[in-house]
């Protein structure tokens, strides 16, 4: 009879008992965040919002200003719009949010991101696209907001299929 393999068992156990060692880390202040209830920041009303100016109104409480000092990049035709690739970056100083928002999207905000004090302000993501429509970064630097817009043209199904 062969002995048994337990060198998966064993390496599982020392992943969780290391994440378990950080997670402690971050809880006692050694410099590792901690982590925070979800619905501490969880914005449910802008994620609920239909259009991309009710959104931005429910995330921010005002409207945003074009900026030339963000750069957004999306392809200007997604093949698919179930995984569109978008990135956003800002040499604007003092960010503390980057949002994505798709127009046409049935929920407006797409995505939200707290960007921590002394972080390149610079988001990746792949977003759900309906059908072709304006994909807008707002970036909320210094108190006040900015925006860049790009139209992006959706060549198979999206959200629906």
């Amino acid at each position: 009879m062969a002995p048994l393999d337990f060198s998966p068992l064993r390496r599982l156990i020392l992943k969780g008992a290391g994440l378990a060692a950080l997670t402690g880390l971050g809880q006692i202040g050694l410099g590792l965040p901690a982590a925070q209830a979800a619905s501490d920041k969880y914005p449910e009303d802008a994620f609920k919002q239909k259009s991309d100016a009710d959104a931005i109104k429910a995330l921010y409480g005002r409207s945003a200003d074009a900026s030339e000092q963000i750069k957004l990049d999306a392809p200007e035709i997604a093949e698919n719009g179930g995984v569109v690739p978008i990135a956003v970056i800002t040499t604007l100083p003092g960010v503390t949010s980057i949002s994505f928002l798709v127009s046409e999207n049935p929920n407006a905000l797409a995505a939200s991101y707290v960007i921590p004090e002394g972080t390149v302000p610079s988001v990746a993501n792949r977003l759900k696209m309906a059908k072709t429509s304006n994909v807008i970064a707002i970036v909320e630097a210094n108190g006040k907001l900015y925006s860049a817009t790009r139209e992006v043209k959706v060549t198979v199904g999206g959200c629906g299929g």
